[in-house]
């Protein structure tokens, strides 16, 4: 048993310890920096919704977008497994929005966020906003 935690598992004679000097996610970090750096030079500030599939999120865009009215301009960056219907619904309310399809990932990664905020920015005749959701 682990001394540790209480797990099951044991330390094998042939295990061995292996040192990581470099982050894994060190790319996705780099990247993820310039993209804050990049949403500040479009003039915005950006939220990101993060939940399970068929749990509201878009339902709660619709709404807030409906809200603000056009008090600010916002522009969304969508991900789907597969599908443009989250962007339909959005783009239906006036609202720029660009739909990344994962094939399969349940998440967007900083280099595909770095894609949605350069096809968000051709939708806009000054490439600015004051809000963008992921």
């Amino acid at each position: 048993m682990c001394d540790v935690c209480g797990c099951q598992l044991t330390e094998s004679a042939d295990s061995t310890i292996v040192d990581v000097n470099k982050s894994l996610l060190d790319a996705n970090q780099k990247q993820a920096e310039s993209n804050r750096k990049h949403i500040e030079r479009m003039g915005a500030v950006a939220i990101n919704l993060i939940s399970s599939p068929g749990s509201g999120k878009t339902t709660l865009l619709e709404h807030t977008i409906d809200a603000l009215g056009d008090a600010v301009k916002i522009g969304v960056i969508e991900g789907d497994i597969e599908t443009e219907r989250d962007a339909d619904r959005i783009r239906a309310k006036g609202v720029a929005a660009v739909q990344l399809t994962t094939g399969g990932a349940c998440h967007l990664d900083a280099p595909m966020v770095h894609k949605g905020l350069h096809a968000l920015e051709h939708q806009s005749a000054d490439g600015c906003f004051d809000i963008i959701f992921i």
